[in-house]
């Protein structure tokens, strides 16, 4: 959700150097204005006390006094702010609780919200948001030719990041097999799209005839295999916003989290928000969920209602261009 406002300096004449980690690492190199500086941000969190100060020193050694126009810390995280220290940089910019003009403001989209503190916007009436930025190279699809006269990708595992697991976001895996048989049902062909922690979702599957490309798929790849697909249906987890970068039409299911800060802003993708008039929705507040054991928001969310959101913007798309349809 950031790569839009780096964009958009890139295109104001400004060379775009990114610190990042080695998952998203595969997914930057897919843009060619993007000037990498890895590191490995597994030892810089999770390591052992030695591993943190030498993962630290070590990025140290690639950036420290180095000249730039601006350094951005796009994170609250103090210890973000630790790693550019040493960077010299006639403007200097991390995320803020206390600063409004550094803030992330809720109900927002994060991609129009690091645009507006990254190009020092205004925040005045802005009536377009900025749309996702499609990589400048991908890898080849996987998957073979289409056969079937519809393909939809499922996201069924996902709701984690580096530091906890985030399962409140997840929606019940009962219902994406649901989905999934009701898709065969029709004919129509379905793959699963995840990372290797979603392993343990391949047993519910087993009975149906599907695609299976968990933990297979580098975050190129993935984006590659939207893009063969018609549609693509996950709740709030990273292969959503790779979806985003694809053509094909999204579907995103939200309970404790906001969809209208996090749906990208494209044609064809649309946000489920389950919870209606439920007094704990949101109860994601940036960092933390409420300690829910129920997680009523998304199971409130049926199969059905999930399904006709996939014909509404598969028809929708194929009426604006009846040869996307056939």
């Amino acid at each position: 959700m950031a790569i839009p406002a780096a964009r958009a300096l890139h295109d104001k004449g400004f060379e775009v150097h990114w610190v990042c980690g080695r998952a998203v690492r595969p997914l930057l190199e897919s843009y060619s204005w993007i000037n990498l500086i890895p590191t490995n941000d597994k030892e810089l969190l999770l390591g052992s006390s030695f591993q943190r100060v030498n993962r630290v020193f070590r990025l140290w050694s690639k950036i420290a006094f180095r000249r730039f126009d601006l350094c951005a810390t796009l994170y609250y995280d103090w210890r973000y702010r630790l790693l550019t220290l040493p960077v010299l940089a006639r403007r200097k910019l991390s995320l803020s609780w206390r600063k409004r003009n550094t803030t992330l403001l809720p109900s927002r989209h994060h991609t129009d919200e690091f645009a507006r503190i990254l190009l020092e916007l205004e925040d005045t009436c802005r009536e377009q948001s900025i749309p996702p930025v499609r990589p400048d190279h991908l890898p080849p699809s996987p998957l073979p030719p289409k056969t079937a006269q519809m393909r939809v990708a499922i996201v069924p595992g996902g709701a984690s990041n580096l530091i906890r697991e985030q399962y409140l976001r997840r929606w019940p895996i009962e219902s994406y097999v649901e989905v999934a048989q009701r898709l065969r049902d029709r004919g129509w062909e379905v793959v699963l799209i995840g990372g290797t922690e979603d392993l343990w979702v391949k047993s519910y599957f087993r009975e149906l005839l599907v695609t299976d490309l968990i933990g297979t798929l580098s975050l190129p790849e993935v984006v590659a295999v939207c893009d063969a697909c018609d549609a693509v249906v996950s709740h709030d987890t990273g292969p959503l916003h790779l979806a985003g970068l694809s053509k094909a039409c999204l579907i995103g299911i939200f309970g404790p989290t906001d969809p209208a800060m996090r749906v990208p802003r494209r044609p064809f993708a649309v946000g489920i928000w389950g919870g209606q008039g439920f007094a704990c929705r949101p109860c994601y507040d940036g960092r933390d969920f409420a300690p829910c054991s129920f997680n009523g928001c998304m199971r409130e969310i049926s199969p059905e209602l999930v399904l006709r959101h996939v014909d509404r913007l598969l028809n929708a798309r194929s009426r604006e261009n009846p040869s996307l349809g056939e």
